[in-house]
């Protein structure tokens, strides 16, 4: 999927609500575990619940490799009940992955062909050569890890280097690299007094902000300081909307969480004048 193509999704919808999909069944509603595959009967009516008022979704590779062989397997479900019913959808396979050459490329194959994702997160610790093969792939995504919304990302990405931060010599070095066109970035939403200064580097990039709601960040600062004249964003929300109700209402209570989010985007895209 493009990055037009999205943002027309956007448009339409009145809505940049990614749906992150951190499935752990120690919280799903308990009926659910007497389902044959758990993890993808959760999904999937979460899926079916918030499609309306989502134009992503991001499943967390953590929460599904953590069941091994099954967990694997369904995430290879989810992933083909949303290229198969909801196409228009942006799918994001959060997984962190950032290793060289022939293993970078392999990685790639997996999420792009294997199991047909849009995009993957990346770490750029490694540099060109672990990002760029995910850049290969027409109308594919690498969303490379930029500003992150946990407590010790003062560690490493706040430190000074040739006069900049370390974050944003990540970004600056970032678009020397091949097909630019085809990286997007975290930043985390707790972070959003630095989208201001960010945006003076990658004014066209899309971002993918987590961190708003079970994390404090606000909403209205990320749109006021993120937002381009394409939206620009992707905010994304995990456990908030997962598991507004642990109860047989769980999807409903969902839905209404995500439609909530919704209604708040669409304001923040109306006042832009980009809807």
């Amino acid at each position: 999927m493009t990055q037009q193509i999205l943002f027309q999704q956007i448009k339409s919808k009145a809505s940049f609500l990614c749906v992150g999909l951190d499935i752990d069944l120690e919280k799903i509603p308990p009926h659910l575990l007497k389902e044959e595959d758990p993890i993808f009967s959760f999904a999937k009516a979460i899926i079916d619940a918030t499609h309306s008022f989502a134009v992503a979704y991001k499943p967390n590779l953590a929460f599904f490799e953590a069941y091994g062989l099954q967990g694997w397997q369904a995430f290879k479900k989810v992933i083909d009940y949303l290229n198969t019913h909801y196409p228009d959808h942006f799918t994001i396979a959060d997984a962190k992955r950032g290793d060289i050459g022939n293993t970078a490329g392999r990685y790639a194959k997996a999420f792009f062909e294997t199991y047909g994702v849009d995009a993957v997160t990346v770490a750029p610790y490694m540099g060109r050569d672990a990002v760029e093969p995910f850049l290969t792939f027409e109308g594919k995504h690498a969303i490379l890890l930029a500003l992150t919304s946990n407590p010790g990302a003062a560690d490493f990405q706040y430190t000074k280097e040739e006069n900049h931060l370390l974050f944003e010599k990540v970004l600056k070095t970032s678009l020397e690299w091949e097909n630019t066109d085809r990286l997007m970035y975290v930043v985390g939403a707790t972070k959003a007094e630095a989208l201001h200064a960010i945006r003076k580097i990658i004014p066209d990039s899309f971002l993918l902000v987590p961190g708003v709601g079970a994390q404090g960040g606000s909403l209205a600062e990320v749109a006021q300081n993120g937002m381009n004249s394409q939206c620009g964003l992707l905010v994304n929300s995990s456990r908030g909307i997962l598991y507004a109700s642990q109860g047989d209402d769980f999807a409903a209570a969902a839905a209404a969480e995500a439609r909530k989010m919704q209604t708040q985007m669409a304001a923040h895209l109306n006042s832009a004048g980009l809807i």
